[in-house]
């Protein structure tokens, strides 16, 4: 049997008892990974190789986690910096914490951000109380951190998918394929296989010396590994907005969630915003060729309507300008996200709100 140099090669390598990863394979043989790799796949072709498939995770922790296995977690130090100042029984100025717990930069927003999530304490109005009860010694990131610091493995996939998100470790998913003999290959082996001469591609000097009609091409095999490029990061600014989004839910707040493309009820004429005023033109807004809302809360249409004709109160005087209910119910991107507060504000998005209430967005507008 005349095979390609490299199947050869990849068959007097492979075992027909043990399964060989293609790397151990390639270096058995004598030829490069690649070259391996391709020859495997058209030796499995051809039934004298069999192949199989696994996904493997290799998981390392970031220069950032070993310098916090060295120093401890931003929260852990700010635990213990509240806990000294006497934040387990009475609340301590947060400035002071954080200046004694040694932490500059971003490494506050991660204190704080991560403070109140672990339930190390809260803070509110600038004051942090810690509970005294808690116990960082048992923070299941540092023993995982701890563990893969020493080559050992972590079950824990939402502590994983906690330290990832954090930035503290890479995540790295490869498939190991491994190569055995096939009944097939080990006849072919013991009746003999000579080597080819073989070439990747056709070049002007085989065509004009004859060597083309003696050479065999290798197979262009679309199957094969190629080399893994990566590309695409999140945006810098995604990356600010959710730093900020986190800083904020640690401290107590909640986060609005509503609709990019909304009325111009919400928009606009909940703001009490006039409908003739020149921020509502075709020229500052992105108006969309859709139906208009139907579900809007009708007392409070009467009542923003009521507003704009007629003003509130005894000195109201209201506008003076046009107002149309169908001009309210049209589409459009939200130029602002206050839109967002005045469907909290009225119940419409949670229903009716007991304050007091905390709530930001941090969010995409149009305009």
């Amino acid at each position: 049997m005349r095979l390609p140099e490299r199947q050869v090669a990849a068959l007097e390598a492979a075992s027909a008892t043990d399964a060989q990863p293609i790397p151990e394979l390639a270096d058995a043989a004598g030829i490069d990974e690649a070259a391996a790799t391709t020859a495997v796949f058209e030796l499995e072709e051809e039934g004298l190789l069999a192949v199989e498939s696994e996904v493997e995770e290799t998981v390392s922790i970031t220069d950032e986690a070993e310098t916090y296995l060295e120093t401890g977690l931003p929260e852990v130090r700010f635990y213990r910096a509240a806990i000294d100042a006497g934040a387990g029984t009475d609340a301590a100025p947060m400035g002071q914490v954080i200046g004694a717990a040694g932490l500059e930069g971003p490494q506050v927003d991660i204190a704080l951000s991560n403070f109140a999530r672990k339930g190390y304490g809260q803070i509110e109005s600038g004051e942090v109380t810690a509970d005294p009860d808690a116990d960082p010694d048992s923070d299941p990131e540092v023993a995982a951190l701890e563990e893969l610091a020493t080559g050992r493995s972590v079950d824990d996939a939402g502590v994983l998918d906690r330290l990832e998100e954090r930035g503290l470790i890479e995540r790295e998913e490869r498939t190991v394929r491994s190569v055995t003999l096939t009944d097939a290959g080990v006849d072919a082996m013991m009746a003999g296989v000579e080597a080819a001469e073989t070439a990747a591609q056709l070049t002007p000097e085989m065509l004009t010396s004859g060597e083309w009609e003696d050479v065999e091409f290798t197979d262009y095999n679309v199957e094969a590994d190629a080399t893994e490029a990566g590309a695409g990061k999140v945006h810098v600014l995604r990356q600010a907005a959710e730093r900020v989004k986190d800083v904020l839910v640690g401290m107590g707040f909640q986060e609005m969630d509503g609709p990019h493309a909304d009325a111009d009820f919400w928009i606009n004429d909940a703001l009490f915003m006039p409908q003739d005023h020149p921020a509502r033109t075709h020229w500052d807004r992105f108006a969309l060729d859709v139906d208009p809302v139907e579900n809007l809360p009708e007392d409070l249409v009467e009542a923003v309507e009521n507003a704009h004709r007629n003003g509130v109160g005894p000195d109201g005087d209201g506008y003076h300008s046009p107002w149309s209910e169908d001009f309210a119910r049209e589409v459009a991107l939200r130029g602002h996200t206050t839109s967002l507060s005045m469907r909290y504000l009225s119940g419409a998005a949670e229903g009716e709100l007991e304050p007091p209430q905390r709530y930001f967005s941090v969010e995409k507008a149009y305009r």
